[in-house]
């Protein structure tokens, strides 16, 4: 019985497999397609293999400047994130005053806010402090809808740190500063891959808030130069195809290098969160 149901689990695991993998590999078979292919049959192999797609998505819409501007965001973003939400977890998880339970259900607040609707407020916030088409106002918008997301995580893992630590960090005569980055961040690795990757996916594929708030074309990240190819009647879908893998390769490559501090980070959060 034992045997029938790991079976069942292999092959369960295998189609999940391949219903996940599949859209990914309809994209790259587009990639190399024209329109007439793709509305077709966007389905079958490329009849004739158009790799100028690619051309097309790095130099007419420049997407290596997209993709590092993309980048650039979401390593800053992520810092931030990272840096800012750790001190405060820290601050709630081990400290004990009055007004932190308040605040902290304020942050979770944060949480349950739909991004969207704030787009008429961050828009007049920009205008008056003149963050219009500048990359840091980009960033700290970021920043401010990852952190509440951030803060929940790394509370929770960190009260699951024993305090002991700290007990004997003190000890030895560290600082409140020691503290955090010398005993609780090497400690907190897994949960801080976590909120990165977190983070990072969403600052680098973000579309409404760069619309919004980037006008100059060399400052448009991944998601905004993938409009370049629609055109008034008509898009050019391989280019576009072409686009979205080459986008979507610092994401996949990135969550190779960390996907089991990820996983690690999770399931650690889970049980003692």
């Amino acid at each position: 019985m034992k045997k029938i149901s790991n079976h069942l689990i292999q092959i369960f695991a295998w189609l999940w497999a391949l219903i996940t993998l599949y859209p990914l590999i309809v994209t790259i078979f587009c990639s190399f397609k024209e329109n007439n292919e793709i509305y077709g049959n966007m389905f079958a192999l490329p009849k004739e293999w158009h790799f100028s797609n690619y051309v097309d998505a790095l130099f007419s819409a420049n997407m290596f400047r997209a993709i590092g501007n993309s980048l650039f965001l979401a390593i800053c973003t992520t810092i931030l994130v990272v840096v800012v939400g750790l001190l405060a977890s820290y601050v709630f998880a081990r400290m004990k005053y009055k007004f932190l339970t308040p605040c902290f259900m304020l942050f979770m607040l944060g949480v349950m806010i739909p991004i969207h609707t704030t787009i008429i407020p961050i828009s007049k916030i920009a205008a008056d402090i003149g963050g219009y088409d500048k990359f840091w106002m980009l960033i700290l918008t970021y920043t401010t809808f990852q952190l509440p997301q951030a803060i929940f995580l790394m509370t929770g893992y960190i009260r699951g740190i024993s305090r002991e630590l700290d007990e004997a960090a003190v000890i030895d005569g560290c600082n409140l500063w020691q503290i955090i980055f010398k005993i609780i961040l090497p400690v907190s690795k897994p949960i801080i891959a976590t909120v990165s990757i977190l983070s990072f996916v969403f600052s680098y594929s973000e579309l409404v808030f760069s619309v919004i708030l980037l006008s100059s074309p060399e400052k448009y990240p991944v998601s905004r130069s993938l409009m370049y190819f629609k055109g008034d009647f008509s898009v050019r879908m391989g280019p576009v195809f072409a686009s979205i893998i080459l986008a979507v390769l610092p994401l996949t490559i990135i969550y190779l290098l960390f996907h089991e501090k990820v996983q690690e980070g999770m399931l650690a959060g889970s049980i003692k969160g």
